[in-house]
């Protein structure tokens, strides 16, 4: 219950944060397990949180396993629907927990469940495809070893922008892995090989190729089209969302600057201003509270939302 609360929260918080988030295939967030959804890894645990988001169904995401270490965090990250993985980076040594983790992807498969993997492996902030890894194909093949009748779908996240606050977010779904066609190859190394051969074919189509010192084109791709009749309606409470919002949006990023001066800090920023916007709205709407009385306070739940929601649009 608590997953689905907070996937509905989040929902609201990323409506606000993107300004467009455009899927190629509407359809497939419709989608039923056993599923694995392969993906590229652009912007940190903001690839997870947007699609999950996004999708009819819970899904399971794989996250670094070193911040599972601690038994409570480990818990809470589990009820929220995220399983550990672990790389040579984290300790060799761990290597063998993504036996374990393997295992409960395929107890989730096998209750027709929905798992998103990051095949790269790394996140870096750049409009590329970087080389795929083999765990995505170890774990899509040992599943159909078991029979179970998994599809694997490829997914490219393209962003119009890593640190900027309003950003366009274009999902391209890939077609389903041709399953016989990797099984049938003599050996497990040739089955992981034609396996990330097929997956790499298909993101190179999903993921855009952009130079990060080309502008123009990032523009071009993301931003077609002049909304006018949009930025005009919306100004003012553009305005307004700008003049009310900023504070605490400022206090957050410089936060963001200082520790995750990195490829996470655009996913921190996201999380921070998530987690913290239910308090600072409540303590605007508590002020204007005291000068207006209930009903404007009440106003506020709803028009300080829209407001920030107008600035996104007319940024």
């Amino acid at each position: 219950m608590f997953y689905f609360l907070l996937k509905l929260y989040a929902r609201f918080a990323v409506l606000i944060y993107c300004r467009k988030i455009v899927v190629n295939k509407p359809l497939f967030l419709d989608v039923d397990g056993p599923l694995l959804i392969a993906a590229n890894h652009p912007n940190s645990f903001l690839d997870g949180i947007i699609l999950t988001t996004i999708f009819k169904n819970g899904v399971y995401s794989l996250a670094r396993g070193d911040v599972f270490k601690n038994k409570r965090i480990n818990n809470f990250l589990r009820s929220i629907y995220l399983l550990p993985v672990y790389r040579t980076s984290e300790g060799v040594e761990n290597l063998g927990h993504n036996y374990t983790t393997f295992a409960a992807c395929q107890q989730v498969f096998q209750q027709n469940g929905i798992v998103i993997i990051f095949s790269e492996g790394r996140c870096v902030n750049e409009w590329h495809l970087r080389p795929l890894k083999k765990g995505t194909a170890r774990l899509a093949i040992s599943t159909w070893q078991k029979s179970l009748p998994l599809k694997v779908v490829p997914v490219g996240f393209n962003y119009s922008g890593f640190r900027n606050f309003g950003k366009v977010v274009h999902i391209n779904v890939g077609e389903q892995m041709d399953t016989k066609t990797i099984l049938e190859q003599p050996s497990e190394g040739r089955q992981l090989l034609m396996f990330n051969a097929q997956l790499e074919e298909q993101l190179k189509g999903l993921v855009y190729e952009i130079d990060k010192s080309d502008p123009k084109s990032v523009k071009q791709v993301f931003y077609p089209k002049k909304e006018v009749f949009k930025k005009v309606v919306l100004t003012l409470p553009a305005l307004a969302g700008w003049l009310v919002h900023v504070p605490f949006y400022l206090t957050i990023k410089t936060i963001a600057d200082k520790k995750f001066d990195n490829d996470h800090h655009d996913s921190v920023v996201t999380s921070l201003l998530t987690l913290g916007y239910p308090f600072y709205l409540t303590l605007l709407a508590a002020l204007a509270g005291l000068i207006g009385g209930g009903i404007v306070a009440l106003c506020c739940f709803i028009l300080l939302p829209f407001t920030a929601w107008a600035y996104v649009q007319v940024k």
